[in-house]
């Protein structure tokens, strides 16, 4: 068994401008990244784009790994701990990536304690061709019941549809009501075959946890380039190129 996950994590949904999905996906990796691993510790967990025919279009999801709750509220110290509400010596990072966003959704996330942490998926070689993103509606404070249960049933559900659970979490700061499940696929193939069975109802994705579901939201999701789970290391300097910056 894994050791017990205590990170926290922040998750983004941000709404791109114009043709720059590409632009802003490499800003967050290439771009910001690096300064956050070396300034607050925080890592890149992913920066993907949402596949726009199962979701908001044009529209990233990004996941940051905090060091627990002591973590972030040092990052939101530094941050938020100025009169203008943003770390002064990223001005020009945020004027740059201003160009690229019109807004988004955050929110913070709690792991099951047998999700493993970003170091742990790149070194297990976790990343899929496609992923399945989905926000599920559960019963008022049985969160951590139900990802209980989704975490029993992880391993029938790859078996049979090849789909990996590499992430399970609760929403904090609301009543224990709603969690994100993250699947790893390996081809569009198993994907199609998954969902074929599914609207039949053979639902072998939640079919433990199914009894606490109140609603259930499905995206799917494609890696940027520089997304950890595709290149099996965190975002660097190195990676940086002059058309982002």
């Amino acid at each position: 068994m894994n050791d017990m996950n205590d990170k926290v994590y922040i998750h983004e949904f941000i709404h791109i401008t114009k043709q720059n999905r590409a632009r802003y996906m490499h800003h967050m990796t290439a771009n910001w990244s690096p300064i956050a691993q070396e300034q607050r510790h925080q890592l890149c967990y992913g920066v993907w784009g949402v596949v726009g025919s199962t979701g908001p279009w044009p529209q990233t999801v990004n996941m940051w790994e905090e060091d627990g709750f002591d973590g972030l509220a040092s990052s939101f110290g530094l941050e938020f701990g100025n009169r203008i509400l943003q770390d002064p010596a990223l001005e020009k990072w945020w004027a740059a990536a201003a160009d690229l966003r019109s807004g988004g959704f955050d929110r913070i996330v709690v792991p099951h304690p047998r999700t493993r942490t970003i170091e742990q998926l790149c070194a297990d070689g976790a990343g899929g061709e496609v992923y399945a993103h989905e926000l599920v509606k559960v019963e008022s404070g049985s969160a951590w019941r139900f990802l209980d249960a989704a975490m029993e049933g992880a391993e029938a559900a790859e078996s049979r549809t090849g789909w990996n659970l590499v992430g399970a979490w609760a929403t904090a700061m609301q009543n224990l009501d709603e969690c994100l499940l993250l699947w790893s696929i390996p081809s569009w193939a198993k994907w199609g075959a998954a969902e074929r069975d599914q609207i039949r109802g053979d639902d072998a994705l939640l079919s433990k946890a199914s009894g606490f579901v109140r609603d259930r939201q499905r995206i799917l999701l494609v890696d940027a380039p520089l997304s950890p789970l595709r290149t099996g290391r965190q975002p660097s300097r190195e990676d940086r190129t002059d058309w982002t910056d």
